[in-house]
């Protein structure tokens, strides 16, 4: 595998190396990582993974100093995974000055996670877009655990029409069904035994949509009233359309999909899952 860090030598790299797919990761890598980075490879002719934790998707109350950096066991395990390149900039190499230029998406990024976090799609879209502009990729794979962040990638890469495949991945879950997330790191063995409740909550309103409950707010209510109890510090719990991330307007509406955030110590968790009612999963 191949590691670079600076720009024109990436470039020069990636010369000539066919259809290149790209996973953009901040690093301390595990296994749902891993697992977009086996899907990237039967997306391209190269797979292209960069780690780079970006200062501009932090807010002044974030992790941004105490984020978990593992460079060498991450780089041990993208090439193990037969990752080609990784592509591992400085700050200094990706923002060699102040950082003036920014994508500003649209009123989603306010709302759900961005309410929470302000500043933080507008920060994930600019360093998307300055990744895909560097490597040159025509596909590009996220998990779906930051379901938010895939729908403003999507969105942003279709209205900047660049020729660019996003893929969703699926989110890859621990034996106990919490979903694999860097910041899991954080959570205590009290707080670890905890954490699957959110994905069970998740999956219980699932049901019970599919069940025929339209009471969309009394079960966000429930479920986040429940967290809470258990010593968790809730963001939201919202039933949203897959499509868009808007409220539901209409009884029939099938493709819906219930997202949360919620603190569990100093470990901020989210999670989703996907509804098709019409199915009834």
């Amino acid at each position: 595998m191949q590691i670079h860090s600076l720009i024109p030598e990436l470039r020069a790299a990636l010369q000539n190396r066919g259809h290149i797919a790209i996973v953009p990761t901040m690093g301390n890598l595990h296994a749902g990582h891993i697992a977009l980075m086996t899907q990237a490879r039967t997306h391209g002719d190269t797979v292209v993974a960069t780690i780079f934790v970006n200062r501009l998707q932090f807010g002044p109350n974030d992790d941004f100093d105490r984020y978990p950096r593992t460079f060498q066991a991450d780089c041990e395990k993208l090439a193990a995974a037969g990752v080609d390149v990784l592509f591992a900039p400085g700050e200094a190499d990706l923002y060699p000055e102040p950082q003036q230029y920014h994508v500003d998406p649209p009123e989603i990024q306010h709302q759900l996670d961005g309410a929470f976090r302000p500043g933080h799609f507008r920060g994930v879209a600019t360093v998307v877009l300055k990744l895909f502009n560097i490597v040159q990729p025509q596909v590009a794979l996220f998990g779906k655990k930051d379901y938010q962040q895939l729908l403003v990638l999507r969105n942003m890469t279709r209205q900047m029409a660049l020729p660019i495949e996003i893929v969703g991945g699926e989110t890859v879950r621990a034996d106990d069904g919490l979903a694999l997330s860097s910041r899991n790191a954080y959570l205590s063995a009290a707080e670890r035994a905890e954490a699957p409740r959110l994905q069970r909550l998740l999956k219980r309103i699932g049901t019970a949509i599919c069940d025929g409950n339209r009471d969309f707010v009394g079960l966000e209510s429930e479920a986040a009233g429940e967290l809470d109890r258990n010593g968790w510090k809730t963001d939201y719990v919202a039933v949203r359309r897959q499509s868009d991330l808007q409220v539901p307007q209409a009884p029939e509406e099938q493709a819906l999909v219930v997202l949360a955030a919620s603190r569990l110590g100093v470990a901020r968790l989210i999670d989703n899952v996907e509804i098709n009612a019409a199915s009834g999963h």
